[in-house]
C-alpha cells in the first residue's frame, strides 16, 4: 500500500481535474484533518473519482485544503491480512473525521476506535454489522450512507433472465465470510425458484479462486454468472469481465462502472454520489455535531445499464423493453 500523508487528489466521475491543494497550512489557522481510508489502491479511476467528489464538494461548503483542512489518505485498505495494521495506523494520525469506503474498512477502523468521528459510505448492513444501534439514531461515533438493502439482489437475477432468457444455471461470485456477501445470495436464493434456475454459490477469497471458479462454472452449457457487491469483487473487475467474455458468459454486475469498463449489464446506486454527500456529514461534524445524532441514509437512485456491445459479442438481443427501461445504454 502506498502512502501519502498528503496528497493531492484529482475529482470528476468522468475527467479527473487538479485540485488547487497546497499541502501546507496558513500560519495561524486551525487546521481540521480528515483521514480517507479507501479500499482501492491510489490510482483505480474509481478512487479518484470518489474521492475528487468528496474534494469538490467540501470546497462548496467552504472548506480550503491548505488553510483550514488536510486531508491524510490511506489505499486498498480492505486487504484483509494489513487491514487491521493499516486501521491502528490511521487511528494513529488523530484525525478530526475519518471518511471511510465499505464494509470492511469500517469494521477494521471501527475494531481500533470507538471514539473518533466516522462517517462511512457505500456500508451494505451498518446495524447487522455493528457500526450503530440504528439508521435514524446511530448512537455511537459511527454514521453515513447505507450501499443498498439485500432485496436489490433478487432484481439482478430478474435481469439476468431478462437478458439472457437460455440461462438455467446461474453462479453467485460472493465472499461468505462477509455478513454482505451472504446477505445478497440469501435474496437470490429466495428468488430463484420463481424463476427456475438452478443456484451455484461461489464463494471466492481471492484472484486464484476466482480464475479457477469462473472457468470451472463455464464447462457447463446454459450458465449465467451474477457478481456481487464486494470489495475483492471490485479490485480485481478487470479480470471478471474479461474472463466472463473469454467465457462467453452472460453476467450482471452491481454497479454502472462495470458496465462501462466492458461487462454485459448492470444495476445498482452510483458509488460516486455517497461521497458529495458525505461531505456535509464531515461539514457538520467539523462544526461541532455528532455522528450519534446524524441519521444513517440510504441512496436516492438506482441506475440500469446496457452494453449492447457486450450483448452483441455474446449473441444476445436485448428485449426492447429492456432497453426501454435503461438509464444508459452503451453503444
Amino acid at each position: 500500500m502506498r502512502r501519502r500523508e498528503f496528497v493531492e487528489l484529482l475529482g470528476g466521475a468522468a475527467a479527473a481535474t487538479a485540485l488547487p491543494f497546497a499541502g501546507r497550512a496558513q500560519p495561524g489557522t486551525r487546521v481540521r484533518r480528515i483521514s480517507v481510508a479507501m479500499p482501492l489502491v491510489e490510482d483505480d479511476p474509481q478512487a479518484k473519482a470518489r474521492i475528487g467528489a468528496f474534494v469538490e464538494a467540501l470546497q462548496k461548503l467552504g472548506w480550503s485544503e491548505g488553510r483550514d483542512v488536510l486531508l491524510q489518505s490511506r489505499w486498498n485498505l480492505g486487504t484483509t491480512d494489513r487491514a487491521h495494521k493499516d486501521a491502528t495506523e490511521l487511528v494513529a494520525l488523530a484525525p478530526d473525521v475519518i471518511l471511510a469506503d465499505g464494509t470492511t474498512v469500517v469494521a477494521a477502523v471501527l475494531a481500533v476506535t470507538r471514539t473518533l468521528p466516522i462517517v462511512f459510505v457505500n456500508v451494505t448492513d451498518p446495524v447487522g454489522g455493528g457500526f450503530v444501534k440504528g439508521l435514524a439514531r446511530p448512537g455511537g461515533n459511527a454514521t453515513g450512507f447505507t450501499l443498498f438493502e439485500y432485496s436489490i439482489s433478487a432484481k439482478w437475477l430478474e435481469l439476468l433472465k431478462d437478458i439472457a432468457p437460455a440461462v438455467t444455471r446461474v453462479g453467485v461470485l460472493h465472499n461468505a465470510a462477509l455478513t454482505s456477501g451472504r446477505g445478497q445470495l440469501g435474496a437470490i436464493q429466495a428468488a430463484a425458484p420463481s424463476l427456475r434456475v438452478e443456484l451455484h454459490p461461489v464463494d471466492v477469497r481471492d484472484r486464484a479462486e476466482i480464475d479457477r471458479a469462473i472457468t470451472a462454472f463455464a464447462r457447463s452449457p446454459n450458465g449465467g454468472l451474477i457478481v456481487t457487491a464486494s470489495v475483492l469483487a471490485d479490485q480485481h473487475r478487470e479480470r471478471i469481465i474479461a474472463l466472463a467474455a473469454h467465457h462467453r458468459l452472460p453476467v450482471v454486475y452491481p454497479f454502472r462502472y462495470w458496465t462501462a469498463n466492458g461487462g454485459l449489464v448492470s444495476y445498482g446506486p452510483d458509488l460516486v454520489d455517497p461521497y458529495r454527500r458525505a461531505a456535509a456529514y464531515v461539514d457538520r461534524i467539523l462544526r461541532g455535531e455528532k455522528p450519534a445524532d446524524l441519521p444513517v441514509q440510504a441512496p436516492t437512485r438506482y441506475e440500469l445499464v446496457i452494453n449492447l456491445k457486450a450483448a452483441k459479442a455474446l449473441g444476445l438481443d436485448v428485449p426492447a423493453p429492456l432497453l426501454a427501461r435503461a438509464d444508459a445504454v452503451i453503444e
